[in-house]
């Protein structure tokens, strides 16, 4: 299977040289690799334009954007910008971030997923953050979610679903709308992915509405985005989180922005969402038994 890798970049010059460096040493080496260097003021791009001079896989673009971090909507910019750079077709498609550390045999074993199921539609490893001396898994999620920086698509699956959103919950609602399409989603638990920066790291204050904007796009529906906001927010270990993604919701509902998926689509999530938490307060009754 042929492999597209598209890495946006803005001001990571402390973690790009490690992250390429990773992806140079694998096992499976991507055919084609795209770095986006997204209106970075260091020295990103002459990082990125070392390893492309060095190896004829990889190239470099400027992609001239707004310097404030933009949840979501930044990434994907950035992204489609080397994406119509693609030189050739691809089976899979890899949407990358540039503060990790790829284990050798990351391509390897996520492609051999994708060739043992013709099922799935999107694949990844886990995150893990460093904690002291060691590595852990960045718990913000369950390990059978398939994380924004660390995803990888088979491209029948990424063009049925319509690419990726320009807004935050991009990496949600593909994998929502994937699930929609009848595609699988699949995670390696045994390949760990080293994140140098933890998520949200980069976010301003102005940001901090837009998760319950994404809620609202996605139709999740108020009590159902509370239920998912108090999740994150036990995660994060901040209740002002929740609040504000209440917030978020409720502005973006009072403002009426545009929703990134149709009714029935909608109904679809929402249904497949209570059907997982209520799967979970069963087995967990039935574990306190």
């Amino acid at each position: 299977m042929k492999t597209a890798l598209i890495i946006p970049a803005h001001n990571e010059a402390n973690h790009l040289r490690q992250m390429l460096n990773s992806v140079c040493a694998q096992t499976r080496i991507p055919n084609e690799i795209i770095v986006v260097d997204d209106n970075s003021t260091d020295n990103t791009y002459e990082i990125a334009n070392q390893f492309s001079k060095q190896y004829s896989f990889i190239q470099v673009i400027k992609h001239h954007s707004t310097a404030v971090h933009e949840p979501g909507s930044k990434v994907v910019k950035a992204f489609y910008a080397g994406f119509n750079q693609l030189k050739k077709e691809y089976d899979l498609i890899g949407k990358f971030d540039a503060d990790l550390i790829l284990p050798p045999d990351y391509f390897e074993k996520i492609t051999n997923l994708f060739i043992n199921n013709p099922k799935i539609g999107m694949a990844s490893g886990l995150l893990y953050i460093k904690k002291g001396d060691a590595w852990e898994f960045e718990a913000i999620s369950e390990k059978d979610k398939v994380r924004g920086p660390i995803k990888l698509y088979r491209k029948a699956c990424f063009n049925q679903i319509g690419g990726l959103k320009k807004a935050i919950g991009w990496d949600t609602a593909d994998e929502l709308l994937a699930r929609y399409h009848g595609w699988e989603i699949a995670t390696d638990k045994t390949v760990h992915v080293k994140h140098l920066k933890p998520t949200g790291a980069s976010y301003t204050k102005k940001s901090r509405f837009k998760q319950g904007e994404a809620f609202y796009r996605m139709r999740y529906g108020f009590l159902l985005t509370g239920i998912a906001a108090a999740k994150l927010a036990f995660r994060k270990k901040s209740s002002i989180f929740l609040f504000d993604t209440l917030k978020g919701y409720c502005r973006a509902k009072k403002e009426q922005k545009e929703f990134l998926v149709s009714e029935e689509e909608g109904k679809f999530i929402r249904d497949y969402r209570k059907k997982g938490i209520l799967t979970k307060l069963f087995f967990k009754k039935q574990t306190d038994l």
